[in-house]
């Protein structure tokens, strides 16, 4: 029986793989006909002194423009990479273990599907107008390790920066060289032992040396006190737990600092619930992360101590162990990240009487920073609040945050359902435009029955909000979501952002829309070479949040055009290589590594081939 994984573009060749020639840490496996697949892997030692790998499974359309090749015919190429993991029997939500799939009676393709495959980075053809636009071109395997859970790299790349890409249930991250795309390589791996007083890493942010800052919501490996870098000891109550750390990495994944997110002096005890319980109770699970260097500043949000949520959810968990905290960092010496201070989001009209699950300021799971030099505001958002927030000055020492967005206002506009559109309305991607004229974000919606029998959900999308005014008052800024009219009417000052537009994904299913996106910030000059652009045109969603918590998704990842008018439409033109339907859609039988049935897109992010960028 052959080992090689049969798929739709051809068995490979036993003789190849058997005959692989390795140079300098990288096996090339020739293929035998044109319709096969080119495997090359890319090898790293690990800290633990074994072999990492990623295996790039290379398409006859990735071999037609590799590594910036201006030979070749056609526009050069524009990639989506897409950090996607493998769907199996592990996903299924604890209330649904009695159904598990896969039983050995079952047929071998259903146990296969069932088993642990490969988790794998997706080089999806973005170059619009291309005969293969949307077509997976390379599926980048990672190994040995699998059910890594892959979750968020950096939220933005430039020319030369490598990908930091979190596995949430190893606890490790992969860095990854795209210089020579569509073909990955491996530069490091950070393993769980690098990272004691930190695990379920979630976010990055690539800094203009080279090296990331990384979110690791979840407490130390071990229970009990870990002693972070700069000798700083806390206690914790172990993996998955509290309280989280930052770490920065190396291009080659070495940890060169963790940082405890955690003050020394207890947080808000009625709040801030662990448990197991701490004897300074603590919010700090951090989760999302920007960065200003031009301001020596670091924000970071606080989502949940995951353990209950991710690894061992429970149908009703205490709303105070979904956290309501976002931090600043002073990081005016990188090496010595230290926060600044620890704000609790208020709460707001919503607020009064119900569920405080549901309160405005409930899972502070995303911040984004400004960027121009004269603005120094930033924005949080609340997955389970279903609101906005927003500080003008995060360089002060204690940042006032006020809710400038109820998701209310415009959660009728994105499909069914829409009544009462705030609460639990599990917002996701926040991103400010690099002109910080507009924000994006992206909603999965409320799954009708949430709040009850009567409820009728909401549908989710991407909405585009307009805070030209907002930013543009600096610390003159009025806003503030404090009446119960400015719920779905939205903020009375004149300052408060309005709806730009908005595009409903799966606008006829409620809790079906995306969790995650990312900006194209690429744009095809006329002498055919990609340049940065703070105009993007389009931007990508990805419809699937974590399977194992019930929030699972369609798995798949649409296309969104920009119009110079702001205006946010679907782009029809990306459909799926197999069914031509509109989106790509994940839940496939057969990849190029092989037929290992659906997966679960998480994050992605517009790259291109090192030598096809100019500055």
């Amino acid at each position: 029986m052959s080992l090689i994984p049969k798929s739709r573009w051809g068995r490979r060749s036993a003789f190849a793989l058997l005959g692989a020639a390795v140079v300098a840490g990288v096996a090339v496996l020739p293929a035998q006909a044109q319709n096969s697949i080119d495997v090359v892997r890319s090898e790293v030692t690990g800290a633990d002194d074994k072999t990492y790998w990623v295996e790039n499974n290379l398409t006859p359309q990735a071999r037609q423009q590799s590594g910036g090749d201006s030979s070749q015919s056609g526009p050069r190429k524009e990639y989506m990479v897409v950090w996607a993991g493998d769907e199996n029997v592990a996903d299924t939500v604890v209330s649904d273990v009695r159904n598990l799939p896969g039983s050995l009676a079952d047929p071998i393709d259903k146990v296969r599907d069932a088993l642990p495959g490969p988790d794998f980075m997706a080089v999806v053809d973005a170059t619009k107008g291309s005969p293969d636009y949307g077509k997976v071109v390379n599926t980048a395997t990672v190994g040995p390790l699998v059910e890594n859970e892959p979750h968020h790299m950096q939220y933005s790349w430039r020319k030369g920066d490598k990908i930091y890409a979190g596995g949430l249930y190893s606890a490790a991250t992969y860095v990854f060289d795209v210089t020579a795309l569509p073909e990955l390589k491996l530069s490091g791996i950070s393993l769980p032992s690098q990272t004691l007083c930190g695990s379920v890493p979630d976010a990055y942010w690539v800094l203009n040396d080279g090296t990331a800052y990384g979110t690791y919501m979840g407490g130390p490996v071990a229970p009990g006190p870990c002693r972070y870098t700069n000798g700083e000891v806390r206690t914790g109550n172990g993996f998955a737990g509290s309280p989280g750390s930052v770490v920065r990495l190396g291009e080659d994944g070495e940890n060169l600092v963790e940082a405890p997110a955690a003050t020394e002096t207890p947080e808000d005890p009625t709040q801030c619930l662990n448990m197991p319980a701490l004897g300074n109770p603590t919010c700090a699970n951090p989760h999302g992360i920007q960065v200003r260097e031009d301001l020596d500043t670091m924000v970071t949000s606080d989502y949940a101590e995951p353990r209950s949520i991710i690894l061992d959810p429970v149908k009703n968990p205490s709303p105070y162990l979904r956290r309501p905290t976002v931090r600043t960092w002073d990081i005016s010496d990188l090496n010595h990240p230290k926060v600044k201070s620890v704000a609790y989001l208020p709460t707001g009209p919503r607020s009064n009487g119900q569920d405080p699950l549901r309160n405005e300021n409930r899972a502070a799971m995303e911040t984004t920073v400004t960027n121009r030099p004269e603005n120094k505001g930033a924005f949080a958002q609340t997955m389970q609040g279903g609101a906005i927030f927003y500080t003008p000055d995060i360089t002060v020492e204690n940042p006032e945050w006020r809710e400038v967005f109820d998701l209310g206002t415009v959660a009728p506009e994105l499909g069914v359902g829409g009544e009462n559109g705030g609460p639990s309305a599990n917002g996701g991607w926040l991103q400010t435009s690099p002109d910080d004229r507009t924000l994006y974000h992206a909603t999965i919606g409320r799954k009708a029955g949430t709040l009850g029998p009567d409820d009728k959900g909401t549908a989710g999308g991407v909405v585009a909000l307009d805070i030209e005014k907002l930013v543009g008052a600096g610390a003159d800024t009025t806003c503030s979501i404090d009446t119960e009219e400015e719920i779905t009417a939205g903020g009375a000052e004149p300052d408060c952002p309005t709806v730009r537009s908005s595009v409903g994904i799966n606008p006829d299913q409620t809790g079906a829309g995306p969790h995650w996106g990312a900006l194209d910030n690429l744009d095809l000059g006329d002498d055919g070479f990609y340049r940065e652009t703070d105009q993007p045109g389009r931007l990508a969603t990805a419809n699937y949040f974590v399977a194992r918590t019930g929030l699972d998704g369609d798995h798949r990842v649409c296309m969104v055009d920009i119009g110079q008018d702001g205006a946010l439409s679907l782009d029809e033109s990306f459909t799926d290589e197999d069914t031509g339907d509109t989106c790509i859609n994940f839940n496939r039988e057969n990849w190029p590594h092989g037929a290992f049935g659906n997966a679960k897109p998480h994050s992605m992010l517009f790259v291109a081939a090192h030598a096809d960028i100019k500055d």
